[in-house]
Parts: structure tokens; C-alpha cells; sequence
């Protein structure tokens, strides 16, 4: 596999053209070779309605690629310019409230808007006219960050209006929708598809038929808008076309947009995100507060390498502190190093940082970047050279021992009808994973529309609420080792409970016939250790009891291959339940402390050390010995 590659995030329009050479030669001299420009400006391309403006944009490329750096051209449409809002003063997305989501910083659209769809593939179509062919340009992004702040789900009248033809489409007759809704109960039932509202200001929770079709209607609609700018670039250009996915955004279904596209990529922000998206409590937190979840980050590369079929990139890289979440510390010195070798073992083609350089206005002007707002060099300039110097050929990623399985409509699901508070499909699924990667295993994403299981030794797929019918097609001839559950199979695909009760898994006789959640300090303890949280089920059936709660009820059914979990387990019971169906699999697992994770690429393993201690690894990781300082990182050969 060729050398991955470093690359930056770049905005000529923010910086004299004077210094865009000096940025062009110190960027090589930094061992960049990948830049990312334009994606948030089209009011330089367009200052006003049809006069575009592209000398600019000419010039700033050919200074790049001149200097021997490929450029990712981005299209621009998250930040439509003013005048775009005077053209389509319907385009904003509205809140549950209906309050628009307003004009003056970014991702002021919603995605059901037909007409700003359109001008987007417009704005799309013209730059791919203009660049297509050009030899510096060797990628595309395709918009910013589908999802960033809450922006999919949206209550608009052009929401409303495409919900109604979505329905009709689906559903056929009304009559057809209320059967399927149940909209006997309560009285919902309606005489018309022009009768029914995006699900939102009910007096009590909206029917939840009603709410899990309007999030496949909304998941649809970013696809829609994705594949619009696709089919107005493809025409112009053999470059690969990308999108940057976010951290822990489940509003849309990313394998469906990453379909339409050669290459996934995401913004990887250890620090931010460990602030502002983890659910591992305080003590977690502050632990790692200068490091970043050991896990969280790892999850993500695995998820959009499946997304993009094996091709995936980091688009955005954290260098330094951000300024957008709770608390913004500085990363621990060789952290920069550390997650871009992480997203390296990990299979990245390329990792970029997010910025070259800081800005000195606007809203992130106390966002880091490689360089301080007066062109100094910052701290992480120097871990990305150290980065650069020791790049070379790397084996290929290959197929990990372990499949697990993501569905986004699962966490729809799971959203939609919570019953306890802290039971979130997200968590759940990075739990397994979490307890997965504390076992040295490597593991692969599954997407649910997949036929053949085949090539993973193991699979797990927690949380599963509507069965997919392909994968449950693939669970029953996989001959490897599966678990699935909690939830499995709760649901029909019009959220009913199924006649047979769940979780209807493939050759096992288990029924729930309760269900109940859990207080976070209410526990069910396990009798061989641990205990369930969160969620619980009642199971019944002829299925093999493997492991019981200690009351006696049922809590691992089935047999060595195929096992049915009847509730959320801690960290305490996943451990165990992972390492005994590894080894039923044929796989060697470790017993890793916290902050010391291993990923394996090919014949080579990398070691990583998330703590801010030293790790003793004789003992640990086979192979190595002495210790591993902080954010250090190892790399072994492997037979």
C-alpha cells in the first residue's frame, strides 16, 4: 500500500495572497502534501447571484499544486452567502419550535429544500466545469460535516411537504399508513397524506411510527442532497469524491451518503469530543482530559473505513486546543502523534490537521492550529514533522478477526423510545467495542445490509432493534460465532412488538417476555460477576441458559456459537463474555490496563499508550517489553 500521507486544512481567502507561497513551501517543509481549501467559500466564488469569481480561487491552487501539494477542493455549500437566503427565504431549517435556525455562521439550511438543493449542484456543477480536469486538484469534498449541530432534523414547510410525498410513496393509501402506524390508538387516524405534520408539538410523546418513518425520511434527504452534487461533479472529474462525517452523529445514515462516494473521511477531535460527547463520567474524563478516549477515536476510523469500503481518510485533525467544547485543554505533549499513528494502524490513506494556521477573527479564533494567528509555529507543527519523517510503505489493513455491527436505524429506534434514560444505542455498541478492544482484538464495522458474514471469525450485534433483513439472512449461514442483543428483533419495521415476541434471532428458542430498565444505581448482578445495567429482559424458550443473574433469571442464552444477551452488561461482564466467545472463535485475546490499546495492520501491531503514566508491557503485549511513556506509540512485527 502506498505511504499514507499528512495533509492540512487551508483558507487562502483569510490570508494575503502575499503569504500563500511561504504557506505553500512551509507546508512541504512540514511533510504536508494534501491540502483542503474552499469549503466554506462561496461568497468569494459568488459574491452576488450568477457573478462568480474564480481568480482567486485559480491562483491559490496553482501556487499550491506548484509547490508539489495535491489540493482537495471542497464544495461550499454549508455556508450558503446572504444573498441565497433573499432567493430562498424558505430554505432555513426550523427547530421543534418552529424558530428558524438564522443567517450568520454556518449550515443554515435544511436539507428537504428543493431549491437550495438545486443551487447547490449548481454552485457544485460550475466549480467541477472549472477544476475538474485541473492536475493539482486530486479530491473533492462534497459540502462540511452533514449533521453538525443538530442540523438534519428539521420542522420547515418544505420538510412537511416532502414528509407527505415520502409517505405516500411508501405507503400507498393512507389507509395502508394507519394500519401500519396503528393510528386506531388515540384516534390519529387520518383521511389524507395532506392531513399529517412532521411528528413534533404533540401534547405527549408523538406515535413512534410517526417519529422513526420522519427520521428515515430526513436520513433520505441527506442522501438526496449528497447525490445531487455527485451526479453535477462526476461528469467533470476522475477524482475521488469524499465526505467528512463527525463524531458520534447518528441522524442519518452515513453508509447510505458514503455509497455515492469513493472515499470516507471525518474530523477527528480527541479532546473536544471526550468533552463533549462522552458518557464515561467525570472521573473518565478527567483521566483522559489531555489525551482523548483510547477508544472513542478507534471506533470512528473502523466505522468510516466501512463506510467508505476500505477507503478513508482523517479530514480534520485536533493540533491543539479547540474552542468549542465544555473545557479546551492543550494536548498532552506527542498526543498530535499518537492519533495520527492511531488513524494510520487503523488503515487512514491520509490524516490532515485542522488548521494550518489559527485564525485571528470570527468564531474560531481560539481554535489551534499547526501554526499561532502570527505564522509562528505551534506545538503540533512539530509532532506532524515527526509524523512525516518516519512515514513509510505500510501493509495493507486487511480484514479484522471481528465484526460489529452498526445500523443507524437502530438508533432511531432507540431514540424514539428511550424507556430509560441512559439507554442509548451510541453507548451501548462503544461499550462492546470498548471491551472488544480491552481483549487486543481488532475489529471491523459491519454495516447492516451485509449478505455474507463469512469473513470475520466473530461477530457481535448488540442493540439491533428492527432486524435487517439481509443481515438476519447472513446470521443464519454464518457458521463463525455470533452474540446479538439486547433488543434484538424488538421491533417490526413499523415499530410493533412482533407477533412471536423478540428477538426472533436465527435458530434460537428464546422469547422476551418482559423487559424492564434500570436505575444507573440499581443493578442486576450476574452470577459469575458483573451485572446488568440500564436494560434487562425476561427471556424464555428451550434455548441453553449460558449464564444467569443472580436471582436465576436467564441472562445468556443459547450455546458456544450462537448466544442471545438478555441485557446490558458492565464492563466487569462484557470482558468475560467477549473472552470466552473469542476463544470459541479461535481467538487469542489480552488483558490490556486502561490507556494501553493495541491495533493490528497486516503483519505489523501497533501499541499505544493513552495514559499520562508509563506502561510496563512485559507480560502484556507479546513481543514487547520495558515500558511505553505516556502517548507513546510501538510498532512490532507480527508472524
Amino acid at each position: 500500500m502506498p505511504t499514507p500521507k499528512l495533509g492540512v486544512c487551508y483558507y487562502p481567502e483569510h490570508w494575503p495572497e502575499a503569504r500563500w507561497a511561504t504557506d505553500a513551501r512551509t507546508m512541504r517543509e512540514a511533510g504536508i502534501s494534501l491540502v483542503r481549501i474552499g469549503e466554506f467559500a462561496w461568497s468569494r466564488l459568488e459574491p452576488r447571484p450568477g457573478a462568480l469569481e474564480f481568480g482567486w480561487l485559480d491562483r491559490a491552487i496553482a501556487t499550491l499544486g506548484e509547490a508539489g501539494l495535491g489540493v482537495v477542493l471542497g464544495t461550499p455549500t454549508a455556508t450558503p452567502p446572504r444573498w441565497m437566503l433573499a432567493r430562498h427565504p424558505d430554505m432555513l431549517a426550523l427547530d421543534a419550535e418552529g424558530r428558524p435556525r438564522g443567517f450568520g455562521s454556518r449550515r443554515h439550511y435544511c436539507f428537504a429544500h428543493e431549491g437550495y438543493r438545486a443551487e447547490a449542484a449548481r454552485i457544485a456543477g460550475v466549480l467541477g466545469e472549472r477544476y475538474g480536469r485541473n492536475p493539482h486538484v486530486v479530491a473533492w469534498q462534497i459540502d462540511n460535516e452533514y449533521g453538525c449541530h443538530d442540523t438534519v432534523v428539521s420542522y420547515s414547510d418544505a420538510a412537511a411537504r416532502g414528509f407527505r410525498r415520502w409517505l405516500a410513496e411508501r405507503h400507498g393509501a393512507v389507509e395502508a399508513l394507519n394500519a401500519a402506524w396503528g393510528n386506531v390508538f388515540w384516534s390519529m387516524e387520518y383521511a389524507a397524506f395532506d392531513e399529517i405534520d412532521p411528528p413534533n408539538l404533540t401534547v405527549t410523546q408523538a406515535n413512534p411510527a410517526h417519529t422513526l418513518d420522519y427520521r428515515r425520511y430526513l436520513s433520505a434527504c441527506v442522501v438526496a442532497f449528497n447525490a445531487a452534487q455527485v451526479a453535477a461533479l462526476r461528469p467533470h472529474t476522475d477524482a475521488p469524491l469524499s465526505h467528512n462525517y463527525m463524531g458520534r452523529i447518528l441522524s442519518f445514515d452515513h453508509f447510505a451518503v458514503g455509497r455515492d462516494l469513493e472515499i470516507a473521511t471525518w474530523d477527528s477531535y480527541p479532546l473536544g469530543f471526550l468533552e463533549d460527547r462522552s458518557d464515561q463520567g467525570e472521573d473518565w474524563r478527567r483521566r483522559f482530559a489531555r489525551q482523548g478516549d483510547p477508544d472513542f477515536q478507534a471506533f470512528h476510523h473502523d466505522l468510516y473505513r466501512a463506510v467508505g469500503r476500505g477507503r478513508w481518510w482523517v479530514m480534520e485533525q485536533q493540533p491543539g486546543p479547540v474552542n468549542w467544547a465544555p473545557h479546551n485543554p492543550a494536548p498532552l505533549d506527542g498526543m498530535v502523534a499518537l492519533w495520527t499513528w492511531e488513524a494510520i494502524a487503523h488503515g487512514a490513506e491520509a490524516v490532515c490537521y485542522f488548521r494550518w494556521r489559527q485564525a485571528p477573527f470570527a468564531q474560531e479564533q481560539m481554535h489551534a492550529g499547526l501554526l499561532r494567528p502570527d505564522g509562528a509555529p505551534a506545538p503540533g507543527l512539530a509532532e506532524a514533522r515527526a509524523v512525516a519523517d518516519a512515514l513509510g510503505d505500510l501493509p495493507e489493513t486487511g480484514t479484522a478477526p471481528v465484526g460489529l455491527v452498526l445500523d443507524y436505524e437502530a438508533s432511531w429506534v432507540w431514540e424514539t423510545e428511550r424507556q430509560g434514560a441512559e439507554c442509548d444505542y451510541f453507548r451501548l455498541v462503544l461499550d462492546v467495542y470498548r471491551a472488544l478492544r480491552r481483549a487486543g482484538l481488532s475489529v471491523d464495522i459491519v454495516p447492516p445490509t451485509t449478505t455474507d458474514l463469512s469473513p470475520w471469525a466473530m461477530v457481535l450485534a448488540p442493540g439491533l432493534a428492527i432486524w435487517p433483513p439481509a443481515l438476519r439472512a447472513a446470521l443464519a449461514a454464518y457458521e463463525g460465532v455470533w452474540l446479538v442483543g439486547p433488543r434484538a428483533g424488538a421491533k417490526t419495521r413499523d415499530f410493533r412488538i412482533p407477533d412471536g415476541l423478540p428477538p426472533e434471532a436465527p435458530g434460537l428458542d428464546v422469547r422476551v417476555a418482559r423487559t424492564e430498565t434500570l436505575r444507573s444505581d440499581c443493578p442486576v448482578p450476574l452470577a459469575e460477576g458483573g451485572a446488568f445495567r440500564f436494560w434487562r429482559e425476561f427471556p424464555e424458550g428451550a434455548a441453553p441458559v449460558l449464564e444467569a443473574c443472580a436471582d436465576g433469571t436467564p441472562a445468556l442464552l443459547g450455546d458456544a456459537r450462537r448466544a442471545y444477551l438478555a441485557g446490558w452488561p458492565d464492563d466487569a461482564a462484557l470482558d468475560r463474555i467477549v473472552r470466552r466467545a473469542a476463544a470459541t472463535a479461535g481467538l487469542a485475546t489480552l488483558s490490556l490496563p486502561d490507556g494501553l490499546r493495541v491495533r493490528d495492520r497486516g503483519c505489523v501491531r501497533f501499541v499505544t499508550n493513552y495514559s499520562a503514566d508509563a506502561i510496563a508491557l512485559d507480560g502484556v503485549v507479546p513481543g514487547a517489553s520495558g515500558t511505553l511513556p505516556p502517548a507513546g506509540v510501538l510498532r512490532l512485527a507480527r508472524g
